[in-house]
């Protein structure tokens, strides 16, 4: 079920929110049992097939986890085993589901084979609820985190603002919360200012991501076709995915937060302006800040960090990015961007210590130096973007070879013409986005001041409640009158 569609907006959202806090009222414990239920109803509405496996995977991590925290507490060996019995299970399923199509794919291409074998349907989902239970069962073992209900486990995998695309939470964040009486309480400012981020998500989504969308797709799908892809072609596409992916993620993220505060839940931010990043290492803790926390806390650190040394720290960060380009696709493509962005941090890093604290401290401080850092890392990260978009090697390279100049200008830019755009309004439409992402305000700001003000005031709530509700409406029949409907980019991960 799609965020963005009449049936959730109009039928699935106002239902779930009113039984819930009507339940609340009675019991904390049942208001919780209602919103996973209506959580596993949201899944299955998508892909019924797979909610089986999702509860299978949930009932699985649940006793391990409580085996893992028995032994623990007993002082036993075997917490660890279990901890690491059930990652690997996780990871297996993962592997399975996700990278079996691509591992035939490659040993076919590299043997010369045609192994057969049915293809594997990708559960959507799938990264983000395992990688939700795997730091879980981390926890488990590391922090002594508890879950003693199955209700409340299943709810905090299941819950459907973060479900398919996110945020990656950890337990600790989510499950106090649920505990609150408070939380089962009606708050007038909370939904209001909830319902006002949830909107602007909208507005992300369907206005700025969708609205700049065919200008990246009129570029990348003749060129994994085959046809070359002139300069002013190649930079309008690269530059339309890199501001459609970012305003296609982080207004999804925008509204899984706002539908969370709206059940007086407060779920991390994932975004923090990650296109005014003055170098590598900033973007990455600006961009999807809870996958970027994940790879570092139970991959980057347990492999050693920097703390054996200044080798082992740059393979380290190569082997994170590597792997977390792996997981967002099953594809070669994803793989060689991990490792752009593994090479990146690993030169900053590089640099940094080449230049020493002191230095390196005072440049920072310098406007001219952070505006070349600034203008540098965003045209590093738009050239990555383009092996992220394609979903073929040489089309990559095509786009690349057209925004370097190597083919020929062509006046009437024919894979524009072709799909009905102009590249003025391309550029356009790119100025505009990039003057969004890195001048104004963002969401998190925008959203918390909103939530201040609707919780000061039942005026200023019922105002711009009023107004939230009123744009939010007007976006969903926009994006239902149109022939087809846009899925979000993450829920391929």
């Amino acid at each position: 079920m799609l965020f963005t569609t009449v049936v959730f907006a109009c039928l699935y959202l106002p239902v779930v929110w009113i039984v819930f806090f009507a339940v609340g009222r009675v019991s904390h414990d049942g208001a919780a049992g209602w919103l996973f239920l209506a959580s596993l109803f949201f899944y299955g509405w998508w892909m019924p097939e797979y909610t089986l496996l999702l509860l299978a995977s949930i009932g699985g991590n649940y006793f391990v986890g409580q085996r893992t925290a028995r032994a623990q507490d007993a002082g036993s060996s075997a917490g660890k085993a279990w901890m690491v019995a059930g990652i690997t299970a996780n990871l297996v399923l993962l592997g399975y589901f996700k990278y079996a199509n691509f591992f035939i794919a490659s040993l076919d291409a590299a043997l010369g084979i045609e192994w057969q074998m049915g293809r594997v349907i990708l559960p959507i989902g799938i990264s983000f609820f395992t990688f939700t239970q795997i730091a879980f069962l981390a926890d488990s073992w590391q922090k002594g985190v508890r879950e003693v209900k199955f209700i409340h486990y299943g709810l905090f995998v299941t819950y459907f603002p973060h479900l398919i695309a996110g945020p990656v939470l950890h337990h600790a964040q989510m499950m106090p919360q649920f505990r609150l009486p408070q939380t089962y309480r009606i708050d007038g400012g909370q939904f209001a200012g909830g319902l006002a981020i949830f909107a602007l998500g909208l507005f992300k989504k369907v206005v700025l991501a969708d609205g700049v969308a065919p200008f990246a797709d009129a570029v990348f799908n003749p060129a994994d076709a085959g046809h070359a892809v002139d300069a002013v072609e190649g930079w309008i596409g690269a530059l339309a995915y890199t501001f459609q992916l970012y305003f296609d993620f982080s207004g999804y993220s925008d509204m899984a937060i706002g539908l969370s505060w709206m059940f007086n839940v407060r779920l991390p931010f994932n975004f923090d302006s990650p296109y005014r990043a003055a170098n590598i290492s900033e973007f990455w803790r600006r961009w999807h800040m809870t996958l970027s926390a994940f790879l570092r806390d139970y991959l980057y650190v347990p492999l050693g960090g920097n703390r054996k040394g200044r080798f082992r720290r740059y393979l380290n960060l190569m082997v994170t990015m590597l792997l977390g380009g792996l997981w967002h696709g099953a594809s070669w493509s994803f793989v060689f961007w991990g490792g752009l962005h593994g090479l990146y941090l690993a030169v900053h890093q590089g640099w940094r210590a080449l230049l020493g604290p002191t230095t390196a401290a005072r440049l920072d401080a310098n406007h001219l130096y952070r505006l070349v850092g600034w203008a540098l890392t965003l045209l590093v990260v738009v050239v990555a973007w383009v092996f992220f978009r394609a979903v073929t090697f040489d089309g990559a390279l095509r786009v690349l070879h057209g925004m370097g100049g190597g083919y020929e200008v062509q006046t009437e830019h024919a894979l524009l013409w072709n799909a009905g755009l102009h590249a003025s309004a391309g550029w356009a439409w790119c100025a505009v986005l990039g003057g969004i992402a890195c001048l104004l305000p963002n969401s998190n700001q925008i959203g918390s001041l909103l939530l201040v003000r609707c919780r000061a005031s039942w005026r200023a709530a019922a105002f711009i409640g009023g107004v939230a509700l009123s744009a939010a409406l007007m976006l969903v029949l926009i994006n239902t009158l149109r022939d087809t409907t846009s899925a979000f980019i993450y829920f391929n991960f």
